[in-house]
């Protein structure tokens, strides 16, 4: 079956490396077209057999036949898509644009299949019959199967199937074709400065770091501000010139708004229309409704319930806020507006006079090694009896990516075996799109004897050669955050492939990940890592305290940028096709009143993502689905209780939690896993206090 892949293609077979590492120093982007195009074919021939089998119907002959099924195709997709996000070169981009389409229409043509549908069909009533039995894992895979050919339109007339195939490959393209947009414009929106004067308010390194990424970009001499993929820029709350702040806001908030090669409402208003199109010809009223019944809320109405409970009060969070800063501005600037690019640069000097403490403090004590190694680390050994060692050994796809073995002790104080490997990606680059995330390499599975080779990336900006890299407090926050999405799929114990890890439900994978973070701010853990880069002295306790202390500060902030994000990514899925814009002007207008009409239109406080830069909703896999991290936050507020009530940073606790909910991915229902661990279903009283939202009306 793959007769047609050269014998020197390394995808051909899987990977010899320790624990399948793919071989990135043998693999060039001339690999992975023709190892995707034949690993489609491998599968086609994988599924004709399972789907003409004249053999009775049963769990080994679909289910295992199924997992087992695409591991070529697997390989080579998990390493394009790899590179799509964190390497994408322009041959990356064009082999990308060519092979989505083709990607689209195999899994139509796996998902449409309807023989492959009756032979699932008649393994559900063998089993409902009593004939077989089906483990638990069989059960929730079986239903998983059906439900996804349902949802992929399996049942429809064959003139529907065709149309809903053009639309997916269209959609495939386009989103591509968005991210790629995005990419080239977060490159050219970068805020130039030739002035030294414009630089007052950073740190040595921060300056450092600007001119370095100046100098790679061809301005020797001159200082380049690198942005974030949100909206706030971590760099706007140190600037001192009011004129240098906005520049840099003006120029985060309207990327994809210009540029023949990065203006992205055209494509952005296309996928609305056709995604839209695609749920009416489902059966589904919108998108938002078509995602919601996959996940874990099951109905989009429950989605905009909680949102629109939570929007009031946290808006008005906002607005206190937003006095308490406006009367601190007037001190010096009497009678001047509020701007959104002011917000973090005032706030920062308010939490200074309130708590003699600001971000320009705590910077020489985040240097990133030492948070990796005695915080994050040290917090997966303390509770899981993990353990790293870096493999110099081991190549990954850039220079910049590290590769450690993680090793997994049973019992405390035992030796350690081998569990797994964990890369790390921490600092930005022109071919690597913005923001952190996670994915997996090899996904852990008993079925085909697999153990997890997972990925972090993050996008901290590079210092000058022989400085460290010291971190702001978010960004320790977004390093925990991706380690626990990390833990998930480490510490996975399932059978199937498709069940492994991260591969739950959309509003339901950020649930793990938000509870790693609260070990940044367990005081042992933060002290351990919170040490001064050059004395080697610890974070003042006074100052461990103040921080502690300052978590709730800024939360109205936080929750209505954060909303904003969320009720447009749901506005914009609500949509019927004729009601989506046709006018690139139409996008900013659209934005405008759906945050008027969810009563979060402070002009000071944009949403985390506009319309035109919101990677998640347009060209990831969060549409409609935003929504998930304040709905996982519901999960992880009660799960922070949980720790607490029973003892907090201990061993037994983590090997509850790995036991109960890690280690089962997405083998059963997730929300049983939860009730397993808590006992029963979540309450949102913790998310409300955390966010400083108590007053909400039940």
């Amino acid at each position: 079956m793959t007769l047609d892949l050269a014998p020197d293609n390394p995808l051909r077979a899987p990977s010899t490396l320790p624990y399948g590492l793919p071989d990135f120093t043998a693999l060039t982007v001339e690999h992975l077209e023709p190892a995707l195009l034949a690993g489609i074919e491998q599968q086609r021939a994988e599924i004709e057999a399972i789907a003409t089998a004249t053999t009775p119907v049963t769990v080994e002959s679909t289910l295992h036949a199924l997992e087992r099924s695409g591991q070529l195709l697997d390989r080579a997709a998990t390493v394009l898509f790899t590179l799509v996000s964190a390497d994408a070169t322009a041959q990356v981009e064009d082999a990308h644009a060519r092979v989505a389409p083709v990607l689209a229409a195999h899994h139509d043509a796996v998902h449409q299949d309807a023989r492959l549908h009756a032979r699932l069909t008649t393994l559900h009533e063998r089993a409902a019959g009593g004939e077989i039995t089906l483990r638990p894992d069989e059960t929730w895979l079986l239903r998983t199967w059906l439900d996804a050919l349902r949802r992929n339109g399996v049942t429809l007339p064959g003139p529907e199937q065709e149309r809903l195939r053009e639309l997916n490959a269209r959609l495939s393209e386009l989103s591509a074709e968005f991210g790629r947009r995005l990419l080239a414009g977060e490159k050219a929106s970068g805020v130039l400065l030739t002035d030294p004067a414009d630089l007052d308010g950073l740190a040595a390194d921060e300056i450092a770091a600007a001119a370095r990424a100046a100098t790679d970009a061809g301005h020797p001499g001159a200082w380049l501000l690198v942005l974030q993929l949100p909206t706030r820029q971590d760099v706007v709350a140190s600037l001192a010139r009011p004129a240098v702040r906005e520049r840099v806001q003006r120029a985060s908030e309207t990327r994809g708004t210009h540029g023949d090669d990065h203006d992205t409402r055209a494509v952005l208003l296309q996928i609305a229309r056709l995604r839209a199109e695609r749920a009416q010809l489902l059966g589904y009223p919108h998108h938002a409704a078509y995602v919601a019944e996959d996940s874990t809320a099951h109905d989009a109405d429950v989605v905009g319930r909680m949102l629109a409970r939570l929007a009031p009060p946290a808006a008005a969070n906002a607005r206190a806020e937003a006095d308490e800063l406006a009367a601190h501005l007037h001190r010096t600037a009497p009678g001047a507006e509020l701007r959104a690019a002011d917000w973090a640069h005032l706030a920062q000097q308010v939490r200074g006079e309130r708590r003699a403490l600001d971000a320009a403090d705590l910077r020489p004590y985040l240097e990133l090694e030492r948070v990796v190694h005695d915080g994050v680390f040290e917090a997966a050994r303390r509770l899981y009896g993990l353990s790293f060692a870096e493999r110099h050994d081991l190549i990954g796809y850039h220079e910049d990516v590290r590769v450690f073995e993680v090793f997994d002790a049973p019992e405390p104080g035992t030796p350690g075996d081998g569990l797994g490997l964990f890369l790390a990606d921490w600092y930005t680059r022109p071919t690597k799109r913005g923001g952190a995330w996670m994915n997996s390499l090899v996904e852990q599975n008993h079925l085909l004897g697999r153990r997890p080779v997972v990925l972090n990336n993050l996008n901290v900006v590079r210092p000058e050669d022989g400085r460290p890299t010291l971190l702001s407090w978010d960004q320790v926050i977004t390093l925990f955050h991706e380690f626990g999405h990390a833990l998930h799929a480490l510490l996975s114990d399932v059978r199937f492939p498709s069940q492994s890890g991260t591969n739950v439900p959309r509003d339901f994978v950020e649930f793990p990940s938000q509870v790693n973070e609260m070990w940044a701010w367990e005081p042992q853990i933060l002290r351990s890592y919170a040490v001064h880069h050059l004395t080697g002295e610890p974070m003042p306790d006074a100052w461990v305290d103040t921080l502690l202390a300052a978590r709730a500060d800024g939360e109205g902030f936080a929750t209505t940028e954060y909303l904003g994000a969320a009720l447009l990514d749901q506005a914009w899925h609500r949509l019927a096709p004729a009601d989506v814009p046709t006018r690139v002007e139409d996008v900013a207008t659209f934005e405008t009143t759906a945050l008027a009409d969810a009563g979060i239109d402070l002009a000071a406080v944009p949403p985390r993502y506009r319309t035109t830069y919101f990677n998640h909703v347009w060209g990831s896999g969060y549409a409609a689905a935003y929504y998930s991290y304040v709905w996982s936050e519901v999960l992880d507020a009660d799960t922070v209780e949980w720790f607490r009530e029973n003892g907090g940073l201990t061993r037994a606790n983590g090997d509850t939690f790995r036991r109960l909910l890690l280690a089962r991915g997405g083998s059963q229902d997730p929300l049983v896993s939860f009730r397993d661990l808590r006992g029963r279903d979540a309450e949102i009283g913790p998310l409300l206090a955390r966010r400083g939202l108590g007053t909400v009306a039940s």
